[in-house]
């Protein structure tokens, strides 16, 4: 019998699967959207949404405590920061589930394994591409008018 056994090895020992557990909550609170495998998108889910909930609340009394908290499991200042001043404030009204996993159609290369997007739920990544993108092709049609005259 397999008692008091949680979550998922990944194929890795211990200071392996911290340090998967820290880079990955870190990419997801960069880039709010991460591609990756399923298994790992289950297993590094809980870690990710109890980083948000440490940012969620907007109790002053504690803030620096729980800041202090994200960063001895991140070890990130810049992630932490965006984490309470961004993710956090934006998830405040939310009572939990602010990341969702969409599988992909396509597997991955090198050995099958299936792929998803792991992304933070209010995310506005798309928007900004799109834009970036819209801004992008100004700059392409200002600079091909400047060039033309």
């Amino acid at each position: 019998m397999k008692h008091n056994v949680a979550g998922k090895k990944l194929g890795r020992n211990t200071a392996h699967r911290a340090a998967l557990r820290k880079n990955f909550a870190v990419a997801v609170i960069r880039h709010e959207r991460v591609v990756t495998t399923l298994p790992k998108a289950k297993a590094l889910r809980p870690f990710v949404e109890k980083m948000i909930t440490l940012a969620r609340s907007s109790d002053a009394k504690t803030r620096l405590h729980r800041m202090r908290q994200a960063v001895a499991a991140l070890q990130d200042k810049d992630m932490v920061k965006k984490l309470f001043d961004v993710i956090g404030p934006r998830f405040a009204n939310r009572a939990g589930g602010y990341t969702r996993i969409l599988r992909m159609a396509d597997y991955r290369i090198g050995d099958g394994g299936s792929k998803v997007v792991f992304e933070l739920v209010e995310n506005d990544v798309l928007e900004r591409k799109m834009k970036a993108a819209e801004q992008g092709a100004e700059t392409v049609d200002a600079d091909q008018a400047t060039a033309g005259a």
